[in-house]
């Protein structure tokens, strides 16, 4: 019998838990290490930031949904990862024993990079929910009392949709505030231009969301570092070609939204053979990680290395799609394992993203993520709003559900003309 232990629980580690009891049948332990019991779908959280959706809504109770699929939870969290003794250590003095490991913790939040930043500090959040709330307060407080408004993302950050939708997701509810003339708005980003994405741009998303911007009355400043933040003030540089300083802005804001640098978190951070120097996991073709053979890695904890030399730091994001093409990768690899068989699938890596912007949006496909591209398509409409809001029902709906592939996906891919199952490539065995 295997122990395959699952180090966390958002969007990749539950459905990792659930393909893995579908590959491993009854006859092996799967077992999740998480804070907490709770999963929330975090691509609706600038929708709670405005007061579109509550923290209810978003959210599943996994306990019951664990132990119905036979799946052991321990929502303790983790306190370190030991690879050479293949133990978790949990923060409550007790530990965790497996064969093999899939890290799916995602990313620590590295707000303390920058003087200032943060829910802790002068600037927004909407990476958690919790933030997002918090969010929702200085809204209210903005309605209240209108003023300049920044949004963005910091140097390091690899992921910039998010910073996208809620530019245009608080300009929807700021209108339907009737304030929205009262409030201007600039977007400041590491990105070397708008629409970069940290993918080198996707199809035409330069010129669609620069339009966007021109529409919605929003500036920009690209190639910027976030220096300081103080109360009600912060202080950007943009960086030239070269890398010298071309200028200084010293932004007044009376509301700012800033998504910060990723890290990897602390229970792996600094494990030699596991990590690169940002705490990231190293993985190969296989997600398998090169020093330590029975673990794996899925989502944004994987490092990916740039798509090119920028300026200022700009990270690859990890979207839904890419994540779940990791997830059956990894749990047929690890099937395989089990079976003395070698691993020989690996994940397309390919993006497909909804960028929802309150009464519109943007979509784009990146096959695969990283250029150059097979199908390189992005497009813009209503239609990408309605999208979004299926897609959040539906999703939920998996979660709840125990089901890490339900039939309608299987509808929605291939409508895309991608199949999850034949995008997982597989080599001959070694």
């Amino acid at each position: 019998m295997a122990r395959v232990a699952v180090l966390g629980a958002g969007l990749g580690g539950v459905i990792m838990a659930y393909e893995l009891r579908d590959v491993l049948g009854k006859g092996h332990e799967v077992v999740v290490v998480n804070k907490g019991s709770t999963y929330s779908f975090v691509p609706s959280n600038p929708w709670v930031a405005v007061g579109w959706r509550d923290k209810t809504a978003i959210e599943v109770d996994l306990a019951p949904v664990f132990a119905r699929r036979d799946i052991e939870l321990h929502p303790q969290g983790a306190a370190r990862l030991h690879p050479a003794e293949n133990r978790i250590d949990l923060t409550d003095g007790t530990s965790v024993s497996y064969d093999y490991c899939v890290i799916a913790t995602g990313p620590d939040l590295a707000f303390d990079e920058i003087e200032g930043l943060g829910p802790e500090g002068f600037t927004q959040s909407i990476c958690h929910v919790d933030h997002a709330l918090k969010a929702k307060e200085a809204f209210d407080t903005l309605v209240r009392n209108p003023g300049p408004v920044i949004i963005g993302a910091a140097q390091g950050a690899s992921c910039y949709g998010p910073a996208y939708e809620f530019t245009f997701v608080l300009d929807k509810a700021l209108r339907d505030a009737k304030v929205r003339d009262r409030v201007p708005m600039t977007f400041v980003t590491a990105e070397p231009y708008i629409g970069h994405l940290g993918l080198d741009g996707v199809g035409d998303t330069k010129s669609l969301l620069e339009s966007e911007m021109r529409q919605h009355h929003v500036k920009w400043i690209t190639s910027a570092r976030i220096d300081k933040v103080d109360a009600g003030q912060m202080t950007v540089s943009e960086i030239a070609d070269d890398g010298s300083v071309k200028a200084v802005h010293s932004l007044p804001f009376r509301y700012s939204m800033i998504l910060p640098a990723f890290r990897g978190v602390s229970a792996v951070r600094g494990i030699e053979g596991l990590t690169n120097p940002r705490g990231f996991i190293l993985a190969d073709r296989h997600q398998r990680n090169p020093a330590f053979g029975n673990i794996f890695s899925v989502g944004v904890c994987v490092a990916i290395p740039p798509v090119g030399k920028t300026p200022v730091p700009v990270g690859v994001p990890k979207t839904g799609f890419m994540i779940e093409s990791m997830v059956t990768a990894t749990a047929h690899n690890i099937g395989r394992l089990v079976e003395g068989k070698a691993p020989d699938a690996e994940a397309t890596w390919n993006a497909v993203c909804l960028a929802d912007f309150g009464d519109g949006g943007v979509a784009f496909v990146a096959q695969p993520q990283i250029p150059p591209r097979n199908v390189n398509w992005s497009s813009s409409g209503k239609w990408v709003h309605a999208a979004k809001i299926g897609f959040e029902k539906y999703f939920l709906h998996k979660i709840r559900q125990g089901k890490s592939e339900p039939f309608d996906e299987r509808l929605a891919l291939q409508a895309l003309g991608i199949d999850k199952l034949k995008a997982v490539r597989f080599d001959e065995p070694v």
